[in-house]
């Protein structure tokens, strides 16, 4: 409870603050910092570019597969050059196949007269790139701020921070994760069910190389995906996600290394070899979540405060930087026609642009993981036929993996090359 003092405390004056300091509201920050707003970024977290983590690969288990839309927007705001070389994983191939039948698809990058498909790469290294970019920017980093309530003021709303700090903006985007304290606050209607999967996540020295692909198997118990990360010292790492249900994963977590290494080897049905050796492994539940609504008068939610998948596919990052690039788009637009950025009518046009797009992927995902867990027979035929016929199909597999890499559609302008 605040004290007397604390609560006469003047509020820090701002005209956008940004809750939450992850890759898709230090992006949204980046995108702003050459306005003539004064742009205030709060985190709990330091907000201090931090140190490769102390693991057996030296990888995070926390990656993300960044489509070239997402490297375009990194690009554009200038973090996209902070990375290190030996940060960023190209991918050129995907595979996907079925482990109940012969149904396979497999995509190339060449046939899109394109060099990749995507990059994985280490969340805390996007972060750190952000950082540094943020770092020489006109944007107010607030570190070590955690969100305490919530008060709708005339001048707009006032965030009050557990120190007692208050922060006051006419615009408040909520940037804050899956579990955003803020669109709690502010009263946002969401749509959520569990999925009743675990994901297991880690990083795996593998025996032969990755091939520059991404591997995915769907298996009864859930899809397993080895994500290719940079060799180091001659090793050849790969990042994992095995989506199971919760007493599978229970008992996966439980296995030692040799056991679980021996598991996962036979999941992926040794196609990269035995595994070697394995970081600590990570679980985590899996949910999914939409706002009805990403607006309301001067407040905003962007990247998974506003909704979040199933990592299927890796999306999850990509939908949040396109938010993060939407939002700018109509902010800087508005600035330029004198309108107030915290109109409702101004901020529904990012609503507007981003959550017919955002709710097509969800679905999307939705109905891969529900055909993919189907068990009668006709629909495990119909999901092969479908698989072998559709990696027949060179026009439509274009179209759909140009699609996932943010190559076609409207795109905001900080996508666009």
């Amino acid at each position: 409870m605040n004290t007397a003092a604390e609560s006469k405390q003047a509020a820090q004056q701002y005209d956008v603050l940004v809750v939450g300091a992850g890759m898709v509201g230090s992006a949204l920050a980046c995108a702003l910092a050459g306005t003539r707003l004064r742009i205030g970024l709060l985190d709990s977290q330091p907000l201090e570019p931090v140190a490769a983590p102390a693991t057996a690969s030296g990888y995070d288990p926390r990656v993300s597969a960044l489509s070239a839309a997402s490297e375009q927007v990194l690009k554009s705001l200038g973090a996209w050059a902070r990375l290190p070389g030996d940060a960023v994983s190209a991918y050129r191939n995907m595979c996907v196949w079925d482990a109940e039948g012969t149904g396979e698809v497999s995509f190339d990058a060449q046939d899109l007269g394109e060099l990749r498909l995507g990059h994985i790469v280490e969340n805390y290294q996007v972060q750190n790139a952000l950082l540094q970019q943020l770092a020489s920017s006109s944007v107010t980093l607030l570190p070590g701020l955690r969100v305490q309530g919530l008060v709708r003021e005339d001048s707009g709303w006032r965030v009050d921070c557990e120190s007692g700090q208050r922060l006051q903006a006419p615009l408040v985007v909520a940037a804050d994760g899956a579990r955003s304290r803020l669109r709690e606050l502010a009263g946002f209607a969401l749509r959520q069910w569990d999925y009743l999967h675990h994901a297991v996540v880690t990083t795996l020295e593998l025996s032969q190389p990755h091939q520059y692909t991404a591997w995915q198997r769907f298996l009864p118990s859930g899809p397993l995906a080895y994500l290719p990360l940079p060799e180091r010292n001659g090793k050849h790492y790969c990042s994992i996600v095995w989506s199971l249900v919760p007493d599978e994963a229970q008992r996966i977590m439980a296995l030692d290394d040799a056991a679980f290494c021996k598991a996962v080897t036979d999941a992926l049905e040794a196609r990269l070899g035995p595994v070697r050796a394995t970081d600590r492994r990570v679980c985590i539940p899996l949910r999914q979540c939409h706002a009805k609504e990403y607006v309301m008068p001067g407040l905003a939610l962007i990247g998974d405060a506003a909704h979040s998948i199933h990592p299927l596919a890796g999306q999850g990052v990509n939908l949040g930087l396109l938010d993060a690039a939407e939002l700018s788009d109509v902010l800087h637009a508005a600035l330029e026609r004198g309108e107030s950025l915290a109109e409702l009518a101004v901020l529904q046009r990012y609503e507007r642009a981003r959550m017919g797009h955002n709710l097509a992927v969800m679905a999307a995902m939705e109905g891969f993981e529900r055909l993919f867990h189907a068990q009668a027979l006709p629909l495990r035929w119909l999901r092969n036929a479908g698989m072998q016929l559709f990696d027949t199909a060179p026009l439509l597999k274009a179209e759909v993996i140009r699609r996932a890499m943010g190559l076609s559609g409207e795109r905001p302008s900080l996508a666009r090359a």
